[in-house]
């Protein structure tokens, strides 16, 4: 069972504010839970709740005919769980922000939605203020991680293989914090650099290990272990 409005372009201009709203998507199979995200993404600035789904192949359809900004999915889905239904979506739009907000933060969870292409893993439990950062960051590009959800992915990261040996200093150093959540400008600010430079030595990094997004950066930082012992603070992370 689906619940939607009226499908709109993406980006609908808010005709109160003269500013876009981002149109949402809530998927979760519990209508209690659906109903809080809607009140707390509604009761903020910039977004609006489009649909709702409460499965995995519900959440597809209506996401197929709204072509909404941002699509918040649980995981445990009847009918298709949530890390198929978002790899699916991710695959066909991916101008579509994708996020998990789940009860459980295993970690074979949060590396496969990472492995999915999500742009970020929250927990339900996240205040509500943190929630709309969170999501804001995702749609500027920054993947986002619920800060206990790092923590325990940084102390179980495999020791890193050889071939991050291609990666200069300058560059390991980009990637730790651009896997941090921090935006080029901090990055830069941190490192000393311009924001260019930090633009320039992503591409670079994007080049030598295959990567072409954010998402799958911090995917192989976590899984290679360039964060292990890594000194950034961890208050610089998102959320």
């Amino acid at each position: 069972m689906t619940t939607s409005d009226a499908p709109g372009p993406v980006g609908t201009p808010d005709a109160i504010a003269g500013r876009p709203l981002r149109r949402v998507v809530i998927v979760d199979d519990h209508e209690l839970l659906r109903a809080g995200t809607r009140r707390i993404l509604e009761d903020a600035d910039g977004f609006s709740v489009v649909g709702e789904a409460e499965d995995g192949e519900a959440a597809i359809a209506v996401v197929n005919r709204l072509l909404p900004d941002v699509v918040l999915m649980d995981i445990r889905l009847p009918s298709m769980n949530g890390l198929e239904a978002a790899r699916r979506i991710v695959a066909d739009h991916p101008g579509i922000t994708v996020l998990i907000l789940s009860a459980y933060d295993d970690e074979d969870y949060v590396r496969a939605a990472l492995a999915a292409g999500v742009s970020g893993f929250l927990l339900k439990t996240t205040p509500s203020a943190e929630l709309i950062q969170a999501i804001s960051s995702a749609c500027g590009g920054t993947t986002v991680l619920d800060r206990s959800v790092s923590a325990r992915l940084l102390g179980g990261a495999p020791a890193a293989p050889d071939h991050t040996s291609t990666l200069t200093a300058r560059e390991r150093e980009v990637v730790r914090l651009a896997a941090r959540g921090l935006a080029n400008k901090a990055i830069g600010q941190r490192l000393g650099i311009s924001p260019r430079t930090v633009e320039g030595h992503l591409n670079h990094v994007f080049e030598k290990l295959g990567t072409t997004s954010r998402t799958e950066l911090v995917h192989f930082a976590l899984t290679s272990g360039l964060l292990v012992n890594d000194d950034t603070a961890p208050e610089d992370a998102l959320p």
